[in-house]
């Protein structure tokens, strides 16, 4: 049976370390981490992802300010408000919530947040630095992964890693992550369109699946003690529940549990560890606005 990687509590155990970092901070230099969130539009899954986000900066004693736009809102509106808060002062990150309306381009909206400010660590900036293995703002689901992978002490060095999925938000930079120095992991990037994949799974130490479709991971494609981490949020219909549907992941966890030796849940395994990293990437863009870290 394998060990259940506890995302809410490893969260909660690195919320504790921001909290208490954030106060030290506030004590040396009387500011406290500011949060900028925009929310385009009324999309439900959105709005919750806000919430949980401006509850983080509450808990742990950051500013926020929070702006939420019509459905209907410009590119232009959009990135004349972002291209404000870049200069503010006050303003420690800037976070847009993806997906925003047609009429507005995300490769647009990525590029009009100031790299500084850039704490999901999408700005090609960012993107870049993270590929060279320099300091920048690494992309929060793929630092979360990081985090609980050190929490539970899962080794890389010599691995074979497989990650399927080759977002730019989680595949690509975990998989420039998890190949530098001091992770030394041999990474092979899959997608859904990979041929004999099943060939690649088996053949791997640890299983990151980022693909967005339920069942993509089964228990035939894992070999015994294998590590699997499940990043997908999935929908499915769920008569017996109240609302009539239940959150699942990429993975059949069921199947898998017992023949892996460490496995994440779907809810409560990397999904807490991605709006923690974000406050952590906020909280690091203060003390650099604050001349505390270069």
């Amino acid at each position: 049976m394998a060990i259940r990687i506890d995302g809410k509590e490893t969260a909660q155990v690195y919320q504790e370390k921001i909290k208490k970092e954030t106060e030290e901070f506030f004590l040396r230099t009387g500011k406290r981490p500011v949060l900028a969130v925009i929310l385009v539009g009324n999309d439900p899954a959105s709005i919750s992802y806000v919430t949980s986000k401006k509850s983080a900066c509450d808990s742990l004693c950051f500013g926020h300010k929070d702006f939420t736009l019509d459905e209907n809102t410009s590119e232009e509106e959009l990135i004349e408000l972002i291209r404000k808060l870049n200069e503010d002062n006050e303003t420690d990150g800037i976070l847009v919530q993806f997906p925003v309306p047609p009429q507005i381009n995300e490769d647009h909206v990525i590029l009009a947040i100031s790299p500084e400010k850039d704490v999901d660590g999408l700005h090609p900036v960012n993107a870049g630095l993270t590929l060279m293995g320099k300091d920048g703002f690494v992309s929060c689901t793929p630092k979360g992964i990081l985090a609980l992978l050190d929490r539970y002490n899962i080794q890389t060095d010599g691995k074979r890693v497989c990650i399927i999925g080759r977002s730019n938000l989680v595949g690509k930079p975990l998989s420039s992550l998890l190949m530098q120095k001091g992770r030394d992991a041999t990474v092979t990037v899959c997608n859904t369109h990979t041929v004999n994949l099943k060939e690649i799974t088996l053949e791997s130490d640890i299983i990151i699946v980022a693909a967005g479709h339920v069942n993509t991971l089964t228990g035939d494609m894992v070999k015994e003690g294998a590590v699997v981490i499940d990043v997908g949020t999935n929908r499915v219909e769920d008569e017996s529940r109240e609302r009539g549907w239940r959150l699942v992941g990429d993975c059949d966890y069921n199947a898998i549990k017992n023949k892996a030796s460490y496995i994440t849940p779907v809810p409560g395994g990397v999904g807490p560890m991605t709006i923690t990293m974000l406050m952590d990437n906020t909280l690091i863009a203060a003390r650099k606005r604050a001349g505390e870290l270069i």
